[in-house]
């Protein structure tokens, strides 16, 4: 009887471990359909958006008569010519504040000040992800005189219990307040007292008149400061009010307690930020402008969106809008791909009714420049208004412009424009006051692709998929070509497994790991630099960059002479290669969770140059016209994949400037630093590392420690 050979007891691999063979050993070819599919999946993502919907049933928007009535825009018009009248008495910053506080008594509300300081930003490694509050600048004597003031009025609710709020915010300039600011103020006030006679409310209003001469944020961000992390009076810092100067009442201590008492209401619930914003001329009704976007790809419940652009369409006839990327709007390559898209779509329909993938090419263009720009603002990581204030406290804000299309001095376009304001205002309160709980029922990850379509997590993460998938794959070929020997480039010679093992090595897999650890310490290096950097005095940013330029150099020849290159330490390209790739899975899938919009914008830049880069010595078969296209690709992959030049390449899609000298490319550093984005420190700890290794890669020498083995 015959005995069973060896291979024929040994038990089959599992279904999984056959497929991730058979994908290894056609990588390339997995590679390149993964990224053509993350590609197109992402070009259709316009056509995936969805109409966006109401998920919490109490917010009924729009289910009450309106309350705010002719008398509110008498109220209006009266606080414009009060406070007109005072700003022309006097032109001291504690006129207007005055004047609002003192208004907000006429209501019978409560009222306090807040003082503040302009932020002093400096990019500092060890505070980066914990606060906005940047140093205070330093005045010689302690005492600072330079200060802004907010003026806070509050609405204890009669149906409520204290517990929570909504913040009404009205942003201003106290030194030199314009028309429209003005306007903003009467609107703000208007909205205000016609609240404080609601029987209705269950939440206490906020109304904070945010000084806004050192910006809108820098006024928001400080009180919130205060708000939530009380200061005592046991705090050093000294301000030299002129405050208490301008106010005279008989009781003069409990003036000055009022004014240093600082008055809070409850939780949060939602805050609403709105100004008038520049007269457009052309259009035929006023629009608003939503910005929602805030630090680091933050963005707030879809649901207080929706409330708003539903009551500012439906209700009282704005026209809504959002921030685009207008140099798309008129792209030729767009408006080719928009018709392919839309016969494309066409075609699928016909196939399945189902299969909603059909859309116009002008809504194809439109929505493509609203998606990008909604993308590149949470990539950017930086907030595009005050309400990025409110979001680094975990509470649900957006900012409203609006864009008048009447002259301010019509008075009859006026009191309209205030009625319909005033009512959008008062809906969205009534909406947000109707809650029994914080927002949570709608999408918090989402991009916007119109005022009334988005796009939610679980469709945009479909292209970042696909662009990850080849990852893990091409790595594990190229650790199947170590023990196998079967090179990358097609060659069919088998290597004996033990002399491999004697020549290669899994040493050898150490030293690509210290190649990767000197890099990474490098990076480190290189994004701490500008603290040092701004320290030098008079220094302008073509300098800093120079410097920050030529340090980066030094530092890396230092580091290769002491720890040794990778050319030195004999590390072959394809223990490099997957080096790089397992590098750069990490990095992207950390930055996801942190901002997936970056993780997404930069995987279209690093995962193709992972991929296909090889060194530029190799041999690629006989024939030569296959080597000069893998070498174009790999040359342009690398130039693509600079950080100077994929910030020009930004620069140029979103604002269609194409010139960038390097003390540009330092001032935008600078502003992602100051701002604490996440963003800085993908571009230098992980888009700049995988960069250098694509470099060291395509110049390797392309020697193969296989080349002294003998062969079976």
């Amino acid at each position: 009887m015959e005995l069973p050979s060896k291979e024929d007891t040994q038990p089959k691999p599992r279904l999984i471990v056959r497929l991730g063979v058979f994908l290894a050993s056609h990588h390339i070819l997995f590679s390149v359909l993964c990224c053509s599919a993350g590609i197109i999946a992402l070009l259709f993502l316009p056509s995936l958006a969805k109409s966006t919907y109401l998920s919490e049933n109490a917010l009924i928007p729009g289910s009450a008569n309106p309350l705010f009535s002719n008398e509110d825009v008498m109220e209006a018009n009266k606080f414009i010519r009060g406070i007109e009248a005072v700003a022309g008495e006097s032109r001291g910053g504690s006129v207007m504040p005055k004047f609002i506080a003192q208004q907000i008594k006429d209501l019978g509300a409560e009222v306090c000040y807040h003082e503040f300081l302009p932020h002093s930003k400096h990019f500092h490694p060890l505070k980066f992800f914990t606060s906005m509050a940047k140093d205070l600048p330093v005045e010689p004597n302690g005492t600072y005189t330079n200060y802004g003031t907010n003026t806070i009025g509050i609405i204890r609710a009669p149906r409520g219990d204290g517990k929570e709020a909504i913040v009404l915010v009205t942003p201003y300039n106290s030194q030199r307040a314009e028309s429209n600011e003005v306007l903003s103020l009467a609107l703000g006030f208007s909205v205000f007292s016609l609240l404080s006679r609601a029987a209705w409310l269950s939440k206490d209003i906020v109304w904070l008149s945010a000084d806004s001469q050192f910006g809108e944020y820098t006024a928001v961000s400080a009180w919130l400061n205060q708000y939530h992390n009380p200061m005592f009076l046991g705090h050093p810092t000294m301000l030299d009010s002129k405050l208490f100067d301008a106010i005279h009442e008989p009781d003069g201590i409990t003036e000055k307690a009022e004014f240093m008492d600082f008055k809070r209401a409850g939780t949060m619930a939602a805050a609403l930020i709105f100004k008038v914003g520049e007269t457009r001329n052309h259009g035929d009704r006023d629009s608003l402008t939503m910005y929602a976007e805030a630090s680091n790809g933050q963005m707030p419940n879809l649901d207080l969106l929706n409330v708003v652009h539903y009551l500012a369409v439906h209700r009282q006839g704005f026209r809504v809008n959002i921030e685009t990327i207008n140099s798309l709007l008129s792209s030729a390559w767009l408006r080719v791909i928009a018709e392919v898209i839309q016969t494309l779509g066409s075609l699928l329909r016909k196939i399945n009714p189902d299969w909603k993938l059909d859309i116009k090419a002008p809504d194809y263009v439109e929505g493509t420049a609203n998606l990008a720009s909604s993308m590149y603002n949470q990539a950017l990581g930086v907030p595009t208004g005050s309400h990025g204030a409110f979001r680094d406290y975990q509470v649900d804000a957006v900012s409203l412009e609006f864009s008048p299309t009447f002259d301010l001095r019509n008075e009859n376009a006026k009191s309209s424009f205030i009625v319909r304001g005033g009512r959008l205002i008062e809906g969205v309160v009534r909406s947000v006051n109707n809650l029994l709980e914080k927002f949570h029922q709608s999408f918090f990850l989402y991009f916007l692709a119109a005022p009334s379509k988005f796009v939610s997590v679980g469709v945009y993460m479909i292209p970042f998929a696909l662009l990850l998938a080849p990852l893990p794959i091409v790595a594990a070929a190229l650790a199947d070509s170590k023990t196998k020997g079967k090179s990358l480039d097609g060659s069919k010679t088998k290597v004996s497994a033990d002399k491999m093992q004697a020549e290669g090595g899994s040493w050898k897999w150490l030293q690509a790991a210290r190649v990767l650890l000197v890099i990474q310490f490098w990076a480190v290096i290189v994004s701490l630099l500008p603290y040092y950097i701004s320290q030098i005095p008079d220094g302008t940013p073509i300098q800093s960059a120079v410097i920050w330029v030529v340090l980066s150099i030094i530092l890396l020849i230092i580091l290769y002479t002491m720890f040794g290159s990778p050319y030195s330490t004999g590390v072959e390209w394809k223990l490099l290669k997957a080096t790089m790739i397992t590098s750069i899975s990490i990095g992207l899938g950390l930055m996801s969770i942190i901002n997936f919009a970056t993780a997404q914008l930069g995987a279209l830049i690093v995962i193709p140059m992972c991929l296909f880069s090889r060194p530029l010595k190799a041999r690629v078969g006989k024939n030569s016209f296959p080597r000069a296209v893998l070498l174009a690709v790999n040359i342009f992959i690398a130039v693509v994949g600079f950080p100077p030049a994929a910030l020009l390449i930004v620069k140029g899609v979103s604002k269609g400037s194409w010139t960038l000298d390097i003390g540009e490319f330092w001032a935008s550093m600078e502003f992602l630093w100051e701002w604490s984005s996440a963003t800085y420190l993908y571009l230098f700890l992980v888009h700049l590392p995988c960069w250098l290794l694509c470099i060291h890669v395509l110049l390797h020498p392309c020697r193969q420690a296989g080349s002294k083995v003998k062969l079976e």
